[in-house]
């Protein structure tokens, strides 16, 4: 079940305070802590630009990492704050939280679709509309899913299918608590396209040409 959760390889900060700090920056690395999970506070480094690059991938703050420090046992973490310069708004420090595997988590879980060849409104030419390719849940951290599964089987040219035909793996739940969409299928473009081309001539017919049609 668990999917695969990415690395996130660090080195101890030898010496704490804003001098060992500083000194980290200079050398192109990050400071920051781990922290929680029943085990001593670890001071680390990270190379500012695996860094960097994971921040401008977004979703930095709701991705579970698997965090590895010479030295130390891997250990689960999510990452709880980033600080950053309040001028360059480039990262200065980052603050990670161990994980137990009873932990509860919000991740993005991506969404797989499956159904197509039993679906009216495919076969009829509809095109899947992924409204949600990701889904946030609240899951264990020892429980991951790598995706969910949402079928489109029946479902014709203008239906949608949404959270509540999704099975979701055991103590996982949605942090939106209503039925939202996840995918529609939609009329093919240029039947779509006549549709609105239909409103827009009944909507210019004069009033009184529908006058004499109503009598």
């Amino acid at each position: 079940m668990a999917g695969e959760i990415p690395d996130l390889v660090a080195t101890v900060r030898t010496g704490t305070g804003k001098g060992a700090a500083r000194q980290a920056r200079r050398e192109g690395l990050v400071p920051g802590i781990v922290y929680g999970g029943g085990t001593d506070p670890l001071p680390i480094n990270l190379p500012y630009n695996v860094l960097f690059k994971r921040l401008k991938n977004g979703r930095f703050l709701s991705t579970l990492f698997n965090m590895q420090v010479e030295g130390h046992d891997d250990v689960r973490v999510i990452c709880r704050s980033v600080q950053r310069d309040v001028v360059k708004d480039l990262p200065r420090h980052v603050d990670f939280m161990r994980l137990k595997r009873t932990s509860k988590v919000n991740l993005y879980i991506p969404v797989e679709v499956v159904g197509h060849e039993n679906c009216p409104g495919i076969r009829k030419g509809g095109v899947l509309t992924m409204v949600r390719p990701e889904v946030e849940l609240i899951v264990t951290a020892g429980n991951i899913p790598d995706h969910i599964t949402v079928s489109i089987e029946g479902l014709n040219i203008g239906d949608s299918a949404t959270i509540s035909m999704v099975d979701l793996p055991e103590g996982a739940e949605p942090t939106i608590h209503r039925d939202f969409v996840i995918a529609n299928i939609q009329a093919p473009s240029g039947l779509a396209s006549q549709a609105d081309d239909d409103e827009a001539d009944a909507d210019d017919v004069p009033a009184t040409a529908q006058d004499a049609d109503d009598e």
